[in-house]
């Protein structure tokens, strides 16, 4: 199964904010909150809720689904994740996060070289990203401590200014990782012992 390259603000309906997919296409998933809460207003009518059978499966659905499309992966990848996250001593769900954060492409995202996850990894992919002082043309390299990643001095971008988690630190076109991830910086709401939970059938 492919990346999704489909309206993603009808992801964001069904699925709730994701950060990745770049403040812009947020604002517009929170206008049509705003203006759907308006039309609840509007009408008074009450409508009655089906049943759904399939309660429990359709939850950890969803909670993978969000991973899946903030990080910009396919089926097969994060499968490959949460059979190396299982493979760990420590918490399964915990390990899965800390190795979709320390990602290439989701430190030169959440350092704000580029405005989205896939815009980073389209930087990465075109060879304007270096990693320790070598050109890293793949968005999944793994990244530890004290490494230091740095944008290419002749791209120009427009990226808003934000606020760095605490695990890195940017000193103009460079960025530092400080210290290992930790559960208050990943900027993601969701429970990811779900994520597990739904994997664990099949694995």
């Amino acid at each position: 199964m492919s990346r999704y390259r489909g309206p993603k603000v009808r992801i964001l309906k069904r699925l709730g904010p994701l950060p990745g997919f770049g403040p812009k296409v947020n604002k517009k998933f929170q206008y049509f909150l705003k203006k759907k809460d308006k039309d609840r207003k509007k009408n008074i009518t009450k409508t009655k809720k089906k049943k759904n059978k399939n309660f429990s499966f359709s939850i950890r659905l969803k909670e993978k689904q969000k991973l899946r499309y903030h990080y910009g992966l396919t089926e097969k990848n994060l499968m490959q994740y949460v059979k190396k996250a299982l493979k760990e001593q420590t918490s399964a769900g915990k390990k899965l996060l800390t190795i979709l954060e320390m990602r290439l492409d989701n430190i030169v995202f959440k350092l704000g070289f580029a405005p989205t996850l896939p815009a980073a990894r389209q930087l990465i992919t075109h060879g304007h990203i270096n990693l320790n002082g070598q050109r890293r043309t793949i968005p999944s390299s793994q990244c530890s401590v004290n490494d230091l990643i740095t944008m290419n001095k002749n791209i120009k971008t427009n990226v808003p200014m934000q606020r760095l988690p605490s695990f890195l630190t940017c000193q103009g076109l460079t960025g530092k990782i400080q210290r290992s991830v930790l559960s208050k910086d990943i900027n993601l709401n969701i429970n990811e012992l779900l994520v597990i939970e739904y994997y664990s059938r099949n694995l």
